[in-house]
């Protein structure tokens, strides 16, 4: 086991040591998960569900396959891939089990409810046996998590031979201009808009700044590389404000 007592880590712009902050994020995640579709929509205007159907739309879901999304909260990545694959089966992995509990009471999941699992557990540190999946997806999860280059290692492990992972996270904008407008709605309306509507304005602080410290699109591929990943690409969406990546297990 990696001993991580003296390694520090961002949790948002703080400097925390590595052991602290998965209990900061979770602590984050519980706070707004009654609230966390509702912010979605607003914070986006409802952007992030047109990201989601073009994650859908370069994965393109077959049938009978055997998805994993890990830091899938609501379920929202699961149930648009169920939907799109006849036959197939997810499970939806995130370390706040509150976050599972609010997407269980949705009605995609009471509908797909034959067809899906949830499943407390930890992004570093998957409980899955080698070879388990043949898609594995994380939709702005990959930022909370303390150390990235583990999350992809393991998702790699998990994925079948011939397998495909593909994120999807907020990214740069190449244009520096726009990415300066895109910081002032950022730090100027979101962490207002969590005070009001959750009543957690430091939460919705941490989640604005998580997305500065993320690393841009070259660097995460190369990360994905690093992992064993082969074929890497990514696209962006609205501009860069996002970005998918995708790799394949061969």
């Amino acid at each position: 086991m990696t001993d991580t007592q003296d390694t520090t880590t961002h949790f948002g712009f703080q400097t925390v040591s590595e052991s602290e902050k998965a209990g900061m994020v979770h602590g984050v995640f519980t706070r707004v998960a009654s609230r966390y579709d509702l912010m979605n929509d607003l914070m986006s205007a409802g952007i992030h569900r047109i990201w989601k159907d073009a994650m859908m739309d370069w994965l393109a879901p077959r049938p009978h396959q055997r998805l994993l999304d890990v830091a899938g909260g609501t379920g929202d990545i699961a149930f648009r891939f169920l939907r799109r694959a006849p036959g197939a089966t997810a499970v939806v992995c995130d370390m706040t089990e509150s976050m599972l509990i609010e997407g269980q009471k949705r009605a995609d999941a009471e509908e797909l409810g034959a067809s899906l699992d949830w499943v407390v557990g930890d992004a570093m540190d998957l409980p899955f046996e080698d070879n388990s999946f043949d898609v594995v997806t994380n939709a702005f999860g990959t930022r909370n998590v303390t150390r990235i280059q583990d999350s992809l290692t393991e998702g790699y492990r998990v994925l079948k031979p011939g397998g495909r992972m593909m994120t999807l996270e907020f990214s740069q904008m190449p244009n520096p201009m726009m990415q300066w407008a895109y910081d002032r709605y950022s730090f100027n309306v979101i962490p207002v808009m969590g005070q009001v509507v959750a009543n957690d304005r430091d939460s919705y602080q941490y989640l604005v700044e998580s997305i500065r410290k993320f690393p841009e699109q070259e660097t995460y591929a190369d990360m994905f590389r690093a992992a064993g990943f082969e074929q890497v690409k990514y696209r962006n969406l609205s501009m860069g404000i996002a970005a998918l990546h995708s790799g394949w297990k061969i």
